[in-house]
């Protein structure tokens, strides 16, 4: 039973990724050479829709073919043509299929931060760039103490993904921690938090000073695995029985829009000092979550 659940799932998949990507790049390459603006951002609502379709049928067939319960906990009214920063914990692939079944057609098409290499995935690193997700470099503080200049590439390509954030409705998507959190990354880094790794402040402060007032609020979602951390074949598996989500909406301190946070300290230190107050809270939340 389990191989044949997971091939049926796995072919499933495949043939909704097919038959949707093909009408993405179709629609992707039309806005490209349109000439008029009022065209473009009609075409962004197309992208958009079949974007969303896709995820509605990998959800039906995850939902029809697995016995995973989704515990949502919320206290906010979404909107589906919001501007929102969405922040949240980091601890395996299958948080992404959980943040798009809470979250598709109740609030705008999320847009990850991707590493320039997956762009390179096939279809889905061409499905990624029709629907203006920002490839990054993700250099290391080795590379860019060597390169400074490699810095300043990440923060223009921020800049120009979020100009053409700020003329749709979008979720920005942050996984703030920077990787998935594993038990020996969180040794080493000896952090205060018990269930998370310490976050990082950098990107959040970018997407914030690029966007400015074009961000109404941020979406804090807390992520957690009763039985554990799963993989993606855990779930395809039918072996994770319940994932619980937290989700609580933030507003955005006025004093930490268009600071300098590559070049002010005093700014950066009141911007990491609000990031760990959010951690804080997100760690106390992921306590609650798991019952301890």
């Amino acid at each position: 039973m389990l191989p044949l659940r997971v091939t049926l799932i796995s072919l499933l998949v495949a043939a909704s990724t097919l038959l949707h990507v093909v009408p993405l790049l179709t629609v992707a390459i039309v806005k490209a050479l349109l000439p008029f603006r009022r065209l473009r951002r009609a075409s962004n609502r197309l992208l958009t829709g079949v974007a969303e379709s896709w995820i509605g049928v990998n959800n039906r067939v995850l939902d029809g073919l697995l016995q995973t319960r989704i515990d949502v906990q919320q206290d906010v009214a979404l909107q589906q043509d919001g501007h929102y920063l969405v922040l949240a914990n980091h601890q395996s692939w299958v948080d992404i299929i959980v943040l798009q079944h809470v979250f598709n057609r109740r609030i705008p098409l999320m847009r990850f931060f991707l590493k320039r290499q997956l762009f390179w995935v096939p279809l889905l690193g061409l499905a990624w760039w029709a629907l203006d997700f920002p490839f990054m470099g993700r250099h290391t503080p080795r590379q860019i103490a060597r390169r400074p200049e490699l810095a300043g590439r990440d923060i223009e390509a921020t800049r120009r993904a979020c100009g053409k954030f700020r003329e749709i409705p979008v979720a920005i998507m942050n996984f703030v921690e920077g990787t998935r959190f594993t038990p020996a990354k969180h040794a080493r880094q000896g952090g205060p938090y018990r269930h998370l790794l310490k976050p990082k402040s950098g990107g959040v402060a970018f997407v914030l000073d690029a966007m400015g007032e074009g961000l109404h609020a941020i979406l804090d979602v807390t992520i957690a695995y009763p039985d554990g951390r799963p993989s993606m074949m855990d779930l395809v598996a039918n072996r994770v029985s319940e994932v619980r989500v937290h989700v609580r909406q933030r507003p955005i301190p006025a004093e930490l829009l268009h600071g300098d946070y590559q070049n002010d300290r005093t700014f950066r230190v009141r911007f990491q000092q609000w990031m760990n107050g959010l951690w804080q809270d997100k760690d106390a939340d992921m306590d609650r979550l798991l019952g301890g």
